[in-house]
């Protein structure tokens, strides 16, 4: 168990700055990934691009990572910038990134690997803070339990007449790490912009043309596979420089200054297990024991709601790990709420919240439920007006916040702050992790097909679960379209987007408690966690926003054993945490 003891320190920002050592005759080189199609801007989830066999095809996905940058002078030296790695995303428009402290000088070739060397691959990838590139939780490119990095995902779908499947292609392992090296003249007596251009094309199509049909689906890099070796063959014909740009560098923005911090406080004790990413805390709300103490208060305080009945915990019951096991919550005057209540832990690894992610920060997402006409049909200036009215909760606000002030911003706060404490990672797998417990056959068997990609054309016939449900948090806290037969007009993800494209994606829940927090699925269709796996197994529906993970099986799942659904059951009730199952 690790134990991050949080300690306030405003001005902490500025006084690095001051003790930086001073680098001179050095600039800055800001590089641009541009994506295209042979020449064509990369849409994402558009059926129109084509292989050298005529197959038709999307990308849902484009994301990889960068290391191991050098540059050349004109002298014939390689200057190794020591350290460079950069995580591009294009669905998430992260396209940029930025070589600090390069000597100045004329420079004549650029390289890079795409990829990570083997020391950062086989390295404990919790050691990265929340904001680098390696982090798994910010980028989603680590097989935790596995090992190592994916250096690049690749996923979209194909069309075949009518015929709509999925493509999940994961270039990783060490021998296909793949060096890039691109000419170009670069002045560097001051900073400067690169563009590079990324090919897609040239990717599935040079030297070595990729069929869907002929060379299979999916790969997960095996030695000798396939495509990994045709993906690795095309990458250096798939980049290129674009241009070179002149301009000054941007400064980057300070942390963001905590608010209304009281006088005196306690720093509260962050608990999470070693296995987990750092998360990203935020620097404006620190954790501090006086503010926790006031979220938790009001958590569970019924005068949030207008007839004093409803409380968060109502819906957020601790021992349902802070679910309600209801298919729908009940809300004031027993109405019933849209979806099924999510889950409350581990919450400081995420950004967006709800199932269908309409909320940024965990402090807006405490307020709605307050004025949902469904939930506490409330108003905050009227629940403003009755913790300003209270015998209790002035004392309690001035103990959290310096100005004491009792506003719809601090009840946010409070309750934000109590919120990213409820952390889990003390399951019955977690303890055979660590060499304290053993798991019994079925569930070895579970987590066996758990981590095990489903590719006949290898020999694998797993589960396929790690890819949304991956590493120490058992998510991947994106959206997916999980194939759920189509019962109503709930859009997901798509109602906050307004894309197409996001049509009944969901937010992935964590997997850990989940023998506490049934009915499962946004809409609680499903009463059991064997009916969850059944549906996995052979209940998949085809759309045309299927996730293309679930989309490259066999037409409705993975077809899986009854003995093989009992142990990946077995195996999913081994992360249920004692610390909530006995609350």
């Amino acid at each position: 168990m690790f134990t991050a003891i949080l300690r306030v320190a405003p001005f902490c920002a500025a006084l690095l700055i001051l003790c930086l050592p001073q680098i001179s005759a050095a600039s800055e080189l800001t590089i641009s990934m541009r994506h295209h199609v042979a020449g064509q801007r990369l849409t994402l989830d558009s059926l129109r691009l084509t292989n050298t066999d005529k197959e038709t095809f999307s990308i849902s996905r484009l994301s990889y990572l960068l290391s191991e940058f050098a540059l050349e002078t004109e002298e014939g030296q390689w200057v190794e910038l020591t350290d460079s790695v950069a995580w591009i995303d294009y669905g998430k428009r992260r396209t940029e990134f930025s070589l600090p402290n390069i000597p100045e000088g004329d420079y004549r070739a650029i390289r890079f690997s795409v990829g990570v060397d083997e020391a950062r691959n086989h390295a404990d990838p919790a050691q990265y803070k929340a904001t680098h590139p390696l982090n798994p939780n910010l980028n989603q490119l680590h097989w935790n339990w596995q090992g190592g990095y994916i250096f690049l995902a690749l996923e979209g779908r194909t069309r075949t007449g009518d015929e709509l499947a999925g493509y999940v292609y994961h270039l990783a392992n060490d021998a296909n790490r793949t060096r890039i090296n691109l000419p170009l003249k670069l002045d560097l007596s001051k900073d400067a912009g690169l563009e590079i251009a990324f090919d897609l094309a040239a990717l599935f199509n040079s030297p070595e043309p990729i069929s869907f049909a002929t060379d299979g689906s999916s790969t997960h890099s095996p030695p000798d596979d396939v495509i990994a070796n045709k993906l690795s063959r095309n990458l250096p014909s798939a980049f290129q420089i674009m241009r070179v740009i002149e301009f000054a560098a941007k400064s980057a923005s300070p942390p963001a200054a905590p608010i209304d911090l009281p006088e005196t406080y306690t720093p509260y004790r962050f608990n999470m297990s070693r296995s987990f990413p750092i998360p990203a805390l935020p620097t404006d709300n620190p954790l501090i024991e006086e503010r926790v103490a006031l979220g938790e208060k009001l958590f569970f305080d019924t005068r949030l709601s207008a007839n004093e009945t409803i409380s968060c915990s109502s819906c957020h019951k601790p021992a349902s790990g802070f679910s309600d096991g209801q298919k729908r919550s009940t809300g004031i005057n027993r109405s019933l709420t849209r979806r099924h209540s999510m889950p409350l832990f581990n919450l400081a690894w995420k950004d967006r919240f709800f199932w269908d992610g309409r909320s940024p920060s965990l402090r807006a997402q405490a307020l709605e439920p307050i004025e949902n006409p469904l939930e506490m049909g409330e108003t905050l200036d009227n629940v403003v007006a009755k913790l300003k009215a209270s015998y209790d909760y002035p004392a309690a606000f001035k103990t959290a916040f310096g100005s004491g002030s009792i506003s719809a911003e601090t009840i946010g706060l409070a309750l934000e702050a109590y919120q990213l404490t409820l952390t889990s990672y003390n399951s019955k797998f977690d303890q055979a992790m660590q060499g304290k417990a053993e798991l019994s056959e079925a569930e070895k068997r579970g987590f066996e097909l758990f981590m095990m990609e489903f590719e006949p054309r290898s020999g694998r016939y797993g589960a396929d679960c790690f890819h949304c449900h991956g590493g120490a948090l058992f998510s991947d806290h994106q959206f997916h379209n999980n194939g759920l037969p189509i019962t109503d007009d709930d859009l997901g993800l798509a109602e906050v987007s307004e894309r197409t494209s996001d049509q009944r994606k969901f937010s992935t829940p964590s997997l850990r408690n989940i023998a506490l927090t049934a009915p499962y699925m946004h809409d609680g269709r499903f009463a059991t966690l064997a009916e969850v796996v059944a549906h996995y197994s052979s209940g998949v529906e085809a759309s045309d926003t299927l996730d293309p993970n679930l989309a490259k099986h066999p037409k409705g799942g993975l077809q899986l054993s009854v003995d093989d659904q009992a142990a990946l059951v077995a195996f999913l009730r081994s992360l249920t945490d004692p610390n909530y199952r006995d609350l």
